[in-house]
């Protein structure tokens, strides 16, 4: 059985860029895979924040989570398991 059929083909993961600083290039957070309508909404509020340091992608989904409904991912990432 392939990929699509077991799990569904309605899943989207990426990176997130991270500009400015004193970085020639932007940073990058690895993204993982997630619901896509989950995808879709964080990806449109992460076009809205602006911080002073750079947070992890934990920091990013727990304010996320704060104000929007939980993100279903894939595979549950560690810091969800440890709580």
């Amino acid at each position: 059985m392939d990929w699509i059929e077991k799990n569904g083909s309605d899943w989207a993961g990426g990176r997130i860029d991270m500009h400015g600083g004193d970085w020639s290039y932007p940073e990058e957070i690895g993204l993982p895979m997630m619901k896509q309508e989950d995808f879709n909404k964080f990806s449109n509020w992460l076009d809205t924040i602006e911080t002073d340091d750079v947070w992890t992608l934990q920091q990013l989904v727990e304010q996320y989570e704060k104000t929007n409904s939980k993100i279903v991912w894939h595979t549950t990432p560690k810091w969800e398991m440890d709580k």
